[in-house]
């Protein structure tokens, strides 16, 4: 009888937990909607400490930690945030290493890991590993929004790699997977059919298309920017940047 008791004691209290969680997700999304990343990522911080191994807690810690880390001045802070996000990436990989969240989590915290390396060799590793965990995400799930976004980035990225880093990577792993304005557009696009709202890869959409010598699709791209709604706390001012952009263009 006492087993029994304990059982459904224990039952009860794992019950307890999930509702917990659920709530704490909830509450979590909400602040998100609200543009209050602060306390939003409180939120999430608290499901992993009660959930080590809950995959969106943790990818949502990724991003928020990437996101507020990109926007501050001084380095080692940016720095602290980065790697706070690469231990958060890192817990997922661990717990779900066939979960595209995971892997695109790990491709989106090396993608910020090469704006504070200081090392060429540290440098292209993060460049390398970015690749890998996004190619990987998207074998998972091709309809991954944000990984293809990502990996349109990393070809958009990658033709723009200064000579030095081109260098350094030919040097160091005999070169990598060549950087392509087609396909940077291509994934972006797709990106785009999957999360029209998503304000960055519109952006940088816009951007890859003037690169690409199509100044009327650049324009096109802008003037429907223009008219997204704000998702993020970094929504408002990539606008703003899209708009300069498109001014300059017109």
């Amino acid at each position: 009888m006492k087993i029994v008791l304990s059982v459904l004691f224990a039952f009860c209290m794992l019950c307890a937990n999930a509702q917990d969680i659920n709530l704490l997700l909830k509450e979590a999304a909400s602040l998100e909607k609200q543009l209050k990343e602060s306390e939003a990522l409180a939120k999430y911080k608290q499901v992993t400490q009660a959930d080590a191994n809950n995959i969106t807690a943790l990818v949502k810690c990724t991003e928020l930690n990437t996101a507020i880390g990109a926007r501050q001045t001084d380095k080692n802070t940016k720095i602290t945030y980065y790697n706070t996000a690469q231990g958060c990436a890192q817990q997922a990989i661990v717990a779900a290493p066939d979960n595209a969240d995971a892997n695109y989590a790990m491709a989106l915290v090396a993608a910020k890991m090469t704006e504070v390396a200081t090392e060429n060799k540290k440098v292209v590793e993060y460049v390398r590993q970015a690749k890998l965990y996004v190619d990987k995400a998207l074998a998972i799930n091709p309809a991954h929004a944000k990984a293809n976004y990502t990996l349109g980035k990393w070809h958009f990225e990658m033709v723009n790699l200064s000579w030095v880093k081109k260098a350094a990577v030919k040097t160091l792993y005999g070169g990598l997977p060549k950087g392509d304005i087609d396909s940077a557009i291509i994934y972006m696009e797709k990106c785009r059919g999957l999360d029209q709202y998503f304000v960055q890869n519109t952006l940088d959409l816009a951007k890859a298309y003037q690169y690409n010598h199509q100044p009327a699709k650049a324009i096109e791209i802008l003037n429907k920017l223009m008219k997204l709604p704000n998702r993020t706390a970094d929504d408002a001012l990539l606008k703003e940047e899209g708009k300069k952009m498109l001014d300059q263009m017109m």
